[in-house]
């Protein structure tokens, strides 16, 4: 048996980095040019596969030549690896890329390396030491190192960690210690051990990736079952190596290989339960190739054991509820004939095969085929034994129920009907229960829907004295919420522009839904103007866009922000207006002192009772009235408060170099007197 380790392979920041790339090759013209600083992942077959697609490694020192390319009117594309890069060389890139528009930096850094970067950055400001678990040589250790701006020491294992707080007395200073993010398990914990003795007041930042923890436990447990353990990665690959380490340690042939040409059958022959994982940097393509070899040679392996106990002339007892193996040696309409390995043919009808009246035997079956079947009934008379296929098969597929469940796997179904507590959902062959509260249905909906459908499932539950099994597509969704709000959470930061929908409106902001978690825009953040509920502004199902004004991920909280500096109504009026100006204004409110007009929507102006006529009048209402529209004089603008004062009485021509002079003595006298604000004037 072949398993597959769940989590091998790509991990987030790798699928991130090599899509990004990918989508560039599509798009890619003549014009282009497409480099990555550095290898962008630790696998040579990948990084030749971007070769061949004009893809091409450079290094800082290339950057001259790349600016001359982008200069000449080249479309230079550069992106930054996985693993990161030096700040001072990001810096020097971003400051080039701004005033270039032909040359475009791809930052496709993993967010989980990014948050150290944050994490040694805030915490070496006022000269605390970093202490890193790694690697030094490591790319990714290199570039976590340009973060910090104090003291870095980089420890690779905890023996080294220990020799050094023996010698040096750190129980007075700062101390704060992170990993590298595909650091083993096992030493991370020693190493936190060890520093909690010696610095009882250190800081530590567990920067593990969440994937790299799953997939060391994952195989662990794997490597416990199997004879024989491959571990695919690159050879540069830091987290492949520490797979070997923790694979080692339980099954002792564990295999390192970089693709299916390493494996070598003399190393594997003879193994029944084998067990394949691979490194973040390993695409799926490989990981299947490698699969494809170990099923050819466990085939091969067991072909050859076969023929060599027939040339010993061993005997095949032949029994009802015997379990045999043959080899197909004819196909029919309805039945398919077994060379047993004994003087009886063995004889499977289409029935105990298949339900399906549609599938045919010839599709089903090759000659040569070795197939498990289960003896009905023997005819030494005949020279025949009457098999059943589906016998075999229903214990082999019950078999993978229990393992499913064991190791915690996510395996497609199909569900076939919904009942009154839930539905009923396939798995290889076998009807397994998912209950109404798991299928992620909400109460009192339609779990008729589902019916038709393959929903990804977990094996939650097995009564295997009764043969049933209980499944959970919920369970599925949740650890899927998880790693969404894992990766959301790695890479969201003050400033981030993301698009969300409305999902609640509360009297003090509105909830939006970004995805893998909510966060609030409060309602002073929605407009400019006052507001007296969000709904104003917005409706639930709104899709909008916000950004980021800050982030409490401990907490789990988010405050957004929706308004804009162009959407300022005080920007508006600045742009289109200056002292001087004539504007056409609309009488919004009526005071003893005078009238406000709005200029632009959001600002209003005060046109003093002595500003309104070029005679004196005893009141602004027999003059003005509210909604009237009017054209007004702006004759002084208060930045610091921004306040206008506005004069229709500067626009009648024979008053107009008086209506001047008297502005300076009563513009500040009137905004003075503005007790009221315009909408309560009555």
């Amino acid at each position: 048996m072949i398993r597959i380790a769940k989590n091998a392979g790509f991990c987030f920041g790798v699928k991130r980095a090599t899509g990004i790339v990918e989508e560039l090759i599509k798009s890619k013209t003549e014009n282009d040019v497409i480099c990555t600083l550095g290898k962008l992942i630790h696998n040579e077959q990948y990084n030749e596969y971007l070769e061949k697609n004009g893809v091409t490694i450079v290094t800082p020192e290339n950057a001259p030549e790349l600016f001359k390319m982008a200069n000449e009117g080249k479309s230079v594309n550069v992106v930054i690896r996985t693993h990161g890069i030096e700040r001072d060389v990001q810096a020097r890139l971003e400051e080039y890329a701004k005033g270039s528009k032909h040359l475009t930096l791809v930052d496709s850094t993993c967010p989980y390396v990014k948050k150290i970067h944050k994490i040694v950055d805030e915490n070496s400001q006022n000269g605390e030491i970093i202490f890193v678990i790694g690697q030094r040589e490591h790319p990714e250790v290199k570039s976590i190192i340009s973060y910090v701006n104090s003291e870095c020491l980089v420890f690779p294992d905890e023996t080294e960690l220990e020799a050094y707080l023996i010698k040096n007395d750190l129980k007075n200073k700062a101390v704060n210690m992170v990993a590298q993010t595909t650091q083993k398990l096992s030493l991370w914990e020693k190493c936190q051990k060890i520093l909690k003795k010696y610095c009882t007041n250190a800081k530590i930042f567990d920067t593990i990736c969440s994937v790299t923890e799953q997939r060391q436990t994952e195989a662990s447990t794997l490597a416990s079952l199997s004879d024989v353990m491959l571990v695919i990665g690159g050879k540069e690959s830091s987290n492949t190596s520490k797979l070997v380490a923790v694979c080692q340690r339980l099954c002792k042939r564990t295999i390192w290989i970089q693709t299916y040409r390493d494996i070598n059958p003399d190393l594997v022959g003879g193994a029944k339960n084998v067990g394949i994982t691979a490194g973040a940097s390993t695409p799926d393509s490989l990981i299947m190739e490698v699969k494809e070899t170990m099923n050819e040679i466990m085939e091969e392996s067991f072909a050859e054991l076969f023929a060599q106990e027939c040339e010993k002339g061993a005997k095949v007892k032949i029994y009802t509820g015997a379990t045999v193996t043959g080899t197909v040696m004819s196909i029919s309409e309805n039945e398919i004939r077994l060379d047993l390995g004994t003087k009886v043919t063995g004889v499977i009808t289409r029935d105990q095969i298949t339900d399906s009246n549609e599938e045919k035997l010839s599709d089903l079956f090759k000659i040569g085929d070795a197939v498990d079947a289960s003896v009905i009934s023997v005819s030494d008379r005949d020279g025949i034994a009457i098999l059943s296929k589906k016998k075999v098969d229903v214990v082999k597929n019950w078999n993978k129920i229990v393992e499913y469940q064991a190791s915690g796997e996510t395996v497609n179904a199909k569900i076939t009907e919904a009942t009154k507590g839930g539905v009923v959902a396939v798995i290889d062959g076998v009807r397994v229960f998912v209950p109404a509260s798991m299928t992620g249905v909400a109460k009192d909906g339609d779990m008729g829907a589902l019916v038709g459908t393959t929903q990804e499932v977990k094996v939650v539950e097995i009564k295997d004295d009764k043969k049933k099994a209980i499944a959970s597509i919920k369970a599925v969704l949740r650890e899927k919420k998880k790693a969404e709000k894992e990766a959301f959470w790695a890479s969201i930061e003050e400033g981030t522009v993301i698009e969300g929908t409305v999902k609640s409106l509360a009297s003090y902001g509105a909830f939006v839904d970004l995805g893998a978690v909510d966060g609030l825009v409060h309602i002073t953040e929605l407009s400019w103007k006052r507001l007296k509920h969000p709904s104003e502004v917005v409706s639930v199902g709104d899709k909008i866009t916000v950004f980021v004004k800050s982030v409490d991920k401990e907490n789990g909280k988010i405050s957004l922000g929706y308004k804009t500096d162009d959407q300022n109504p005080w920007n508006i009026f600045k742009s289109q207006y200056s002292e001087g100006d004539t504007a056409e204004v609309k009488i919004v409110g009526v005071t003893t002192f005078g009238a406000f007009a709005q200029i632009v929507p959001g600002v209003d102006g005060l046109i003093h009772i002595s500003q309104i006529a070029d005679k004196k009048i005893d009141s602004v209402a027999n003059v003005l009235k509210v909604g009237e529209t009017i054209e007004a004089k702006i004759v002084a603008i208060d930045e610091e408060n921004k306040k206008v004062s506005l004069s229709s009485r500067a626009l009648l021509p024979e008053n107009e170099e008086a209506a001047e002079e008297a502005v300076a003595e009563e513009a500040t006298e009137a905004v003075a007197e503005e007790a009221p604000a315009a909408e309560d004037a009555e």
